[in-house]
């Protein structure tokens, strides 16, 4: 090789290595697991996680900074046929507008799943043009572990895929593997967000998501869909931070089922809220919880942009 021939750029990771940084999204169908992998690569709560699907609505974004390399994670709603409501499209738009931004796309599959959504998920990975890492996701499922052989075969049929990789949000060595395999894709860049930012999302977004995260748990299967939380007013009182915010309900016959009998089921989700938004604030807070009726507000276009989903 000649004296003058140009040097390899070295790995991410390795000494020399330039600054890698981009846009790292998430995509996949409804309950695949896309938050739960969202804080377990940022190691904190940013989006919230209940058994029920579509319970992400919103892009959020979660940033983790490496030696030499910053990951704008984004967590996106799951992709879903069903597009009856203003809602479901809007969540619909969301996701495929976060694979189309990014840099690279992580397309999220359950172990063993693979049906009409994921399709309708990987296609639109595939659409964005972008190279997509497949994470095959909750392997600690699977016993015994050389099922996912067969199946790894064939998604890898499917796309072709930057790279595949088995995981479990459980295991802290997986989510580091799937940084850096996440890294190599990303372009050379300085860090886009200064160091100590963690989410781009304000203190009052989380809060109300932390609050529909506990009413969705406590609610029968469909209620949750017609609910929204907004924080109306935050303010201060001797070092206490207190936060009056709305339920709102698209029916009337849906506020005493989140009201409870004798209010027990609103007080339950507020000491819920409060116990959690305490820790994850590092303050003392005090909740104050109404609920509202606004008729269909889901299949209102004024609704969801006042409600930052669209």
């Amino acid at each position: 090789m000649s004296d003058d021939a140009p040097a390899s750029p070295a790995a991410p990771g390795a000494p020399g290595a330039e600054h890698r940084c981009g846009f790292a999204a998430l995509i996949g169908r409804p309950n695949v697991g896309k938050s739960t992998l969202l804080n377990a690569l940022t190691g904190q709560k940013l989006s919230i996680v209940t058994p029920k699907p579509q319970t992400t609505r919103h892009r959020v974004l979660g940033l983790v900074n490496l030696p030499d390399a910053q990951i704008a994670f984004v967590d996106t709603p799951g992709l879903h046929r069903q597009e009856g409501r203003a809602l479901n499209r809007a969540m619909n738009r969301t996701a495929a507008a976060a694979a189309l931004d990014a840099d690279v796309v992580i397309f999220v599959v359950e172990a063993l799943r693979f049906g009409d959504e994921d399709a309708l998920a990987l296609s639109r990975a595939a659409q964005s043009g972008r190279p997509v890492v497949a994470v095959v996701n909750k392997v600690d499922t699977v016993y015994p572990r050389d099922r996912l052989l067969p199946f790894m075969a064939t998604l890898a049929e499917r796309h072709a895929f930057a790279e595949i990789m088995p995981v479990s949000a459980l295991n802290a060595a997986d989510m580091l593997r799937l940084q850096q395999v996440i890294v190599r894709q990303l372009p050379v860049s300085v860090p886009l967000f200064p160091p100590e930012q963690l989410t781009d999302r304000s203190q009052q977004f989380r809060i109300a998501e932390i609050i529909r995260e506990k009413l969705t748990l406590e609610l029968n299967e469909e209620l949750p869909y017609g609910i929204a939380v907004e924080v109306e007013a935050m303010g201060e009182d001797e070092g206490q931070l207190l936060v009056s915010a709305v339920i709102w309900v698209d029916r009337a016959g849906q506020k005493p089922i989140v009201i409870g009998a004798r209010g027990e089921r609103l007080k339950r989700v507020g000491t819920a809220a409060r116990y959690e938004l305490n820790k994850l604030l590092d303050r003392r807070l005090h909740l104050n919880l109404w609920v509202k009726v606004r008729e269909d507000w889901a299949d209102s276009a004024l609704a969801l942009r006042q409600l930052g989903l669209e």
